[in-house]
């Protein structure tokens, strides 16, 4: 009875339906589908979701979710773009002339000096006040236009280094006692690449007449010397700027940056090099000048209706014959030759931090035959800076490679640390090296034999071209000179134009024979 009875509870306690308990399982299965989908949002999601708390908790739909990425985004975006400017446009900014800070600039910097290469100040702060300082500049208007001024907005060295001449490095104990005693840093010191005397020579040479004259180093891209005319006196700039501003010879440009002339026959090198490059056969060209010919109805004459007989490309680069390069010009590929002068940089930007004008070249594959014959020979519509005119013969100097031009060459604090150095930078290479020593034999041809031979003979070798460029009808053409010196690893190339002064030859190379002359005379 009792074995049984023990039977019947064992029975009744199998039989008895346990309680009903809640589901848990497929809860967790659902959080652990939750926690996946989670992960699967990736991170920016689980950082916006411990930001503002689970969604679950806030109750915050998908719609404030979409919201609260597109802020986000917005934020991330707005933080780049202030590391970029800052890092890249924000120099850039400094030295515009339009920019109001630098009166904020001038409250608590003493702004730096601007030496030259030579250790010459050539731009320094004087006080002129209890607390006011002005610009004084020791050289007055033999660097006129390449240093600029400091009132009425800024222009030359003054604009494009102004982001360090504003600056401080020296003893930084030094800086905080100012700072607590109230008083002005002094500003950084900004060496040029400019050497005195050189600019001293180019500047006496051109004399009386308007123009410009650029004098660089082929290899590096300094800026050696950099003078234009007719110029004033930036001491006087306060007194002077509304009649300067208002004078019709626009004293105020810088006519070897910003001033646009026909090259005249210094283009020929351009028609050269485009030639040669769709001529493989070039040195066979030959031609016999009569003074004068005519090319798609456009009448053409040589400098004096000079016949120079059976020439060349070397005879015809070298007497600077203008029937010649019309004729072998009239057969070349219009667009091929716009791509060839847009590779020298005409109708581009240039890599300066100065103010500059673009060189200009109209021709085009759907330019009418009848524009040739003036294009080739540098007239008509072409327009060319002295400055691309020095980087072009430059780039020849330099087998064939353009480099940066720049003017600043290094900023020292003023307690004499050296703050930052400025390197030279290949700008791009503009010809191969084999054309660009084809070119410089021509060159070499106008001085041995042509219209540059005023410096033949000489103890160092020269390679230039000469043109006589005319722009308006019953004047005097403009004088131009290209060359650089030596011909072999050269260290010195220089542009000159003078308005108004006749033939290159007669005017524009002796200026240029006095600058290679100081230069050899400086670095014996």
């Amino acid at each position: 009875m009792k074995i049984w009875d023990n039977k019947k509870q064992e029975q009744n306690e199998i039989n008895v339906p346990l309680p009903t308990k809640r589901e848990e399982k497929p809860k967790r299965k659902e959080k652990g589908a939750k926690e996946r989908k989670d992960r699967k949002e990736g991170f920016l999601y689980t950082c916006l979701s411990w930001l503002v708390r689970p969604a679950k908790q806030l109750r915050l739909n998908r719609q404030i979710l979409v919201v609260a990425y597109f802020f986000a985004f917005l934020f991330v975006a707005l933080m780049g773009y202030i590391t970029y400017y800052v890092a890249i446009p924000g120099k850039e900014d400094a030295t515009s002339s339009y920019n109001p800070r630098k009166n904020i600039f001038s409250e608590r910097m003493i702004k730096g000096e601007i030496k030259t290469a030579d250790d010459k100040t050539i731009a320094k702060s004087v006080k002129s006040g209890k607390d006011d300082y002005s610009r004084s500049y020791p050289a007055e208007r033999m660097f006129a236009h390449v240093v600029g001024y400091d009132l009425y907005g800024k222009s030359g060295l003054e604009a494009s280094a102004n982001y360090y001449l504003y600056r401080s490095h020296s003893n930084v104990f030094g800086r905080i006692i100012n700072d607590l005693r109230d008083e002005k840093n002094q500003g950084d010191t900004v060496y040029s690449t400019l050497d005195y005397d050189l600019q001293q020579t180019a500047y006496n040479a051109l004399g009386g007449y308007k123009g410009a004259v650029v004098v660089m180093e082929p290899q590096t891209g300094k800026i050696l010397a950099m003078v234009s005319k007719p110029d004033f006196n930036p001491n006087a700039i306060s007194e002077n700027y509304e009649m300067l501003n208002k004078d019709e010879d626009s004293a105020l440009l810088n006519r070897a940056t910003q001033g646009l002339y026909p090259p005249g026959s210094t283009f020929k090198i351009v028609t050269a090099l485009e030639y040669i490059r769709e001529n493989p056969k070039w040195k066979k060209f030959s031609y016999t000048c009569e003074g004068t010919t005519t090319i798609d109805h456009v009448r053409i004459k040589c400098a004096g209706n000079t016949a120079h007989g059976r020439v060349d490309l070397y005879g015809a680069m070298a007497h600077s014959c203008n029937n010649a390069f019309v004729t072998l010009a009239s057969g070349l590929d219009f667009a091929s030759f716009r791509k060839t002068a847009e590779q020298l940089q005409l109708n581009q930007k240039l890599p300066i931090n100065l103010e500059y004008s673009k060189s200009r070249f109209v021709l085009d594959g759907k330019s009418p035959a009848s524009e040739m014959p003036q294009t080739s020979i540098g007239q008509g519509d072409t327009l060319m800076t002295p400055l691309l005119n020095c980087m072009i013969v430059s780039s020849i100097a330099n087998d064939g490679v353009m480099m940066t031009p720049y003017l600043t060459d290094y900023v020292e604090s003023s307690d004499g640390k050296l703050v930052k150095k400025f390197t030279p930078s290949i700008y791009k290479e503009v010809m191969t090296e084999n054309e660009a020593e084809e070119l410089t034999k021509l060159l070499v041809k106008v001085v041995k034999e042509g219209s540059a031979s005023a410096l033949s003979g000489l103890r160092h070798s020269y390679a230039g071209k000469t043109g006589s460029a005319e722009h308006q009808e019953g004047r005097n053409t403009h004088a131009w000179f290209v060359g650089f010196s030596p011909v072999k690893n050269p260290k010195i190339a220089v542009c000159v134009i003078a308005e108004d002064a006749g033939s290159g030859s007669s005017v524009a190379v002796p200026i240029a024979k006095k600058i290679f002359t100081t230069y050899y005379e400086k670095n014996k």
